[in-house]
């Protein structure tokens, strides 16, 4: 097993960080295909395709519902979804897929159409996997008390259960890997009892099944915490709300009340895209090891209605933007693989997606491309 220091290793100069490519991951999402737990909680049928096809506009300007363009109302299911998905990614600059993965103490949710990738072999596009370790309830819905399912931590055992269960996908030839070491996210590292431990000791049964070890990213609101303290190689900054010092302008803080007040009276929150694409991408600090993330979009009306977030005034071309910053801020780093994260492929509820809509078709894919292309290398 390597340790974290080994992992990174010294680094590159700066002439042969502009050179290194960069890995592209995008994040999706399985939730579009029926299971047995949505028929219950939500009725016979639901995938999320119901939330983003009921959507509406819930104020003036507000682009709603964003509904899908060739690839259509898929079924994740069918193998030629996702066949035609990981072509499209593949053409756009995608390395491959990172699928959230669900596990509930043993139980397993959503997790048919990544199985069926293992068990097929098809697509032939690199994966990895991102645990998505939430309780969930009905927030998104207007039921914040309900809970759906609850994450819970059993303990050890239930730790190495969980670690065989992912081994097959580990040991896939497809499995993304940095250093040769298969990466594995975890979304919460916090609410996990015992970090440390935890890390340990999947990264000791990683060694002892022949994998040398694993690298394991976590998500942060905080680009200043270390993810070593939690156990992990590197971190994923996520923060989706803008944070505003005391020194912001005055028109800034005049809108940002009358934002906040919207919000209170039953608006969504409305915050311009690009000062949410700035703070997506913090500087780096010395000794933390992150990977950006970029975001071509966000508006979670469809699942929460009045109560949800919307990026106002997003484009390609201010996509492009965002994805250039991102790889210049990759091109600084020390030491750090050059991985972007893109949140995500497929969150079409939650308004962040990259596969093609009716109103953009492809722009926001070529707006990707044309970003890692035009970065300062």
């Amino acid at each position: 097993m390597l340790p974290l220091s080994d992992i990174h290793g010294i680094g590159p100069d700066a002439a042969e960080r502009r050179e290194r490519p960069v890995r592209s991951v995008a994040l999706y999402l399985p939730q579009f295909h029926p299971t047995p737990e949505n028929d219950e909680w939500w009725g016979a049928g639901f995938t999320e395709w119901v939330n983003t096809a009921k959507a509406r506009p819930l104020y003036p300007g507000h682009h709603q519902p964003n509904l899908p363009g060739e690839l259509g109302f898929y079924d994740l299911r069918l193998a030629e979804t996702r066949e035609d998905q990981a072509r499209l990614a593949s053409a756009y600059g995608i390395e491959g897929f990172a699928y959230y993965h669900y596990w509930f103490a043993g139980k397993q949710i959503l997790e048919r159409p990544f199985s069926e990738v293992v068990k097929t072999g098809q697509p032939s596009f690199p994966f990895c996997l991102v645990w998505a370790n939430h309780t969930w309830t009905g927030i998104w819905y207007g039921a914040p008390n309900r809970i759906l399912i609850e994450q819970t931590y059993p303990g050890i055992d239930d730790h190495r259960r969980h670690f065989e269960s992912l081994l097959p996908a580990f040991s896939d030839d497809r499995y993304i890997r940095v250093n040769g070491l298969p990466v594995f996210g975890i979304a919460v590292p916090s609410d996990l009892p015992e970090p440390l431990a935890t890390t340990a000791l999947w990264r000791e049964m990683a060694a002892r099944s022949g994998l040398r070890g694993l690298y394991l990213i976590c998500f942060t609101h905080d680009p200043t915490v270390d993810p070593k303290d939690y156990g992990f190689d590197a971190a994923i900054f996520t923060r989706l709300q803008p944070s505003y010092g005391r020194s912001i302008g005055l028109e800034k803080r005049l809108r940002l009340k009358l934002n906040n007040l919207l919000h209170k009276r039953g608006y969504p929150m409305v915050i311009p895209y690009t000062e949410m694409a700035a703070a997506l991408i913090p500087p780096n600090v010395p000794g933390i090891v992150y990977h950006p993330c970029v975001v071509p979009n966000w508006d979670n009306t469809p699942r929460s209605g009045r109560r949800g977030y919307v990026f106002s005034g997003s484009t390609p071309e201010r996509f492009k933007n965002h994805v250039v910053h991102a790889v210049n801020r990759i091109r600084e780093a020390p030491s750090a693989e050059p991985l972007l994260f893109v949140k995500s492929w497929n969150e079409w509820a939650e308004g962040n997606y990259l596969e093609p809509d009716r109103k953009w078709g492809r722009a926001y894919l070529e707006a990707f491309r044309d970003g890692i292309a035009t970065s300062d290398k």
